[in-house]
């Protein structure tokens, strides 16, 4: 009896999985019906992130915050990457940024940063000019230098009668002809252009619990500016920094790929919270003022790795000498 009850409820909890990757693919007599759920599935989709439990400030033995990066070159972080062309693909997924980018846009996400450590937020109008770039090209100016006054024609003096007075006013020229849109360069920042993100974790140890556990602070993309988009030598930037669990509803409610199996797709909330990802720490918590690794290993990338490593070692061990006696 207890075995066919605990079928049951795996079965249901497949079933409920396996809505979210198209629903009613297998029910649909028309490609127009793909993806509509039905009123029995919409009443029993009542999931939520899986709450944090609550960690009293006594029950912290140790605790260290630590920055990483996840390199989106990685195939094991190929999920948060693609698809980068969420249109065409025929389903609802869509990359991490661009989950982040329209939960900004709609304003379900509202706690975006300037810094890491959550001080100055920042709005959308002042990331306009990182995500958007617009300039006129060399053909566009040399068309206007050869048509100048066309495009910008002088002002005009003009006399008109004024409470029964002449008087003189400057009035500005009509342009007789308008800049094609070949001639402008427009370039926006999309998730193709994002390389990696930044994060900010919290390790510590639970006294209550008895073990090691990690919380996620904070996330952030990092890329190139639009201006700079095509040049392979260019710096990348911060985007923006958001508080993570304040976001974790957002992300719950968008999928990642999940290459084993298409039917039941990981939350983006889940893939973070499991860290089913590859990152490589580049800062810790310290007296230095919290200084970045490659600032104290400088011009040396084995030796930062070894360094990065030397950290995560150091927390590992933290939990491993708790049950030596």
């Amino acid at each position: 009896m207890k075995l066919r009850n605990f079928l049951v409820v795996f079965f249901a909890v497949a079933g409920s999985y396996a809505s979210f990757a198209q629903s009613n693919l297998l029910n649909a007599k028309t490609p127009a019906e793909i993806g509509k759920k039905t009123a029995a599935q919409m009443n029993a989709d009542n999931d939520k992130p899986l709450p944090y439990g609550y960690v009293h400030d006594r029950d912290i033995l140790m605790g260290k915050a630590i920055w990483e990066i996840i390199d989106l070159d990685e195939r094991v972080n190929f999920p948060l990457y693609y698809p980068i062309d969420s249109v065409n693909i025929g389903s609802d997924r869509r990359s991490l940024f661009d989950v982040l980018l329209k939960g900004i846009r709609s304003g379900r996400i509202t706690e975006v940063y300037t810094d890491d450590y959550f001080t100055n937020k920042k709005t959308l109008k002042d990331m306009s000019s990182s995500f958007t770039y617009i300039d006129t090209t060399q053909a566009g100016r040399d068309e206007i230098n050869t048509y100048y006054d066309d495009y910008f024609p002088k002002a005009k003096t003009v006399k008109k009668k004024v409470n029964g007075k002449w008087v003189t006013e400057t009035v500005p020229g009509t342009p007789t002809k308008v800049l094609d849109p070949q001639y402008i360069d427009k370039r926006e920042l999309t998730g193709i252009d994002i390389s990696g993100y930044k994060i900010k974790g919290y390790w510590y140890f639970d006294k209550r619990q008895g073990e090691l556990k990690y919380r996620m602070l904070g996330i952030c993309p990092v890329s190139p500016e639009a201006r700079e988009i095509g040049n392979e030598n260019a710096d990348v930037i911060e985007l923006f920094w958001v508080y993570f669990p304040s976001i974790r509803n957002v992300l719950h409610e968008s999928k990642a790929f999940n290459d084993k199996n298409s039917a039941m797709p990981l939350t983006f909330d889940h893939l973070l919270n499991a860290r089913r990802f590859s990152a490589v720490i580049y800062k810790e918590e310290n007296v230095y003022g919290d200084r970045k690794i490659e600032e104290y290993m400088k011009e040396n990338s084995q030796m930062q790795l070894l360094e990065s490593e030397r950290v995560k070692e150091k927390i590992r061990n933290f939990e491993q000498d708790m049950w030596n006696y």
